[in-house]
Parts: structure tokens; C-alpha cells; sequence
């Protein structure tokens, strides 16, 4: 049988018995300083970066612009170099002379989907100060009449890029026709471009 609580018990108020534990504690004086309200943080402005985002994705055609011609090499192998730069560029980035510092997949993405993903990455690439990254693209073994649909796309999507500097097929460790390595813009970005001799000195 349950014990229950009878009616002429006092009820315990904690409020009462907190004030009962204080009621001989001395305030401390007050010091005369001025305590400053803290600063409101700024806001990040996340709108205007995924307004600035999807102005980049839109502005990217499938079209490929008349000065930004890519090369398709006699063993179909695509390449580009930004006008004004040394051919000793792309050489050195066919041979795999700057290291791989990041790597976007677009296996298994639809057109619009691997776009949006693609200016992300490389953005995100520039704010890190990567100079060269990988962009798999796949050989297209899995998409209508076995043709790889983004190959072209996305060969357009980086010769449209200002950051974009070359790329070219990876050597067939990296991907092979599968993939393009591409060389972006470093901090100096605003230097003038090399000549042929200067590029062979470096």
C-alpha cells in the first residue's frame, strides 16, 4: 500500500529555502565601472553567396566562346592553355609537374547538377589558394549510346573560367580520358604571363 502525503505536511518551496540560505550575504560594492554591451557579430552573407553562386553556374554555357577554342589532340585528347600563356605551361601539366591538391567526382551527375558542382569547387579551390586540382569526369561507359556526355561540357565549362589558366587529359594513373587536371591561378595572379624563354628558365 502506497504512502501518501498528508494534507497538514508543509510543503518544501526551494525558492523560500534559496532565500533562507542567502538572507545574511552581504552584496558585493559596487565598483564604478562600465560594462560595455558586446558587439554584434557581422552576418555572414550567405544570400549573396548563393546569389553570386548561381549568377556563375547561369553564366556558364554549353557553348563554348569563339576565343576560347579547345584543342583536341591526334589521340583525342582535350586540352586548353589561356591565350598569352608559354606552351611549356601545358607541357609541364601533362607530365604531372604540380601535385594534385584536391579532386571533384561528377560520376552518376546530371548536366545542370555537375555545373553547380563545378563552380563551387573551383571557387572554393581559389579561396584555398589550390593551384592545380583534378575534375573527374568519367568516360561515360554508363550513359546513353556509351558516350561521355560531360567530357565536352565540362572542357567548356573551365575554358570559360577566368581562374581556369590550362588543363589537360590526366596520364592514365589519374583517370586517363576520364578525367582533366587543371591549373588555376595562384596568389600572383595579376602578373603578366610568361614568354617561351621565361617559362623554360623556371
Amino acid at each position: 500500500m502506497s504512502k501518501r502525503r498528508r494534507t497538514d505536511e508543509p510543503v518544501e518551496d526551494p525558492g523560500q529555502e534559496f532565500l533562507e540560505a542567502v538572507r545574511d550575504v552581504q552584496p558585493l560594492p559596487d565598483p564604478g565601472r562600465v560594462v560595455h554591451a558586446p558587439k554584434p557579430l557581422t552576418p555572414l552573407p550567405f544570400q549573396r553567396q548563393q546569389d553570386d553562386r548561381q549568377v556563375l553556374r547561369d553564366s556558364l554555357s554549353d557553348q563554348t566562346q569563339p576565343d576560347l577554342e579547345l584543342e583536341l589532340e591526334a589521340d583525342e585528347q582535350l586540352s586548353f592553355l589561356r591565350p598569352g600563356l608559354s606552351r611549356q605551361v601545358l607541357r609541364r601539366l601533362r607530365s604531372g609537374h604540380w601535385a594534385l591538391q584536391d579532386q571533384l567526382d561528377l560520376h552518376g551527375s546530371r548536366s545542370d547538377e555537375a555545373r553547380a558542382l563545378l563552380v563551387d569547387f573551383l571557387a572554393l579551390a581559389v579561396k584555398r589558394g589550390l593551384r592545380c586540382v583534378i575534375v573527374v569526369h568519367g568516360k561515360g561507359l554508363g550513359s546513353k549510346n556509351r558516350e561521355p556526355v560531360l567530357r565536352r561540357k565540362v572542357a567548356g565549362w573551365l575554358a570559360q573560367r577566368n581562374e581556369v589558366l590550362a588543363f589537360s587529359q590526366a596520364r592514365p594513373a589519374d583517370g586517363g580520358s576520364g578525367a582533366v587536371v587543371v591549373l588555376l591561378k595562384g596568389p600572383d595572379a595579376k602578373r603578366r604571363p610568361q614568354s617561351d624563354d621565361e617559362a623554360e628558365e623556371d
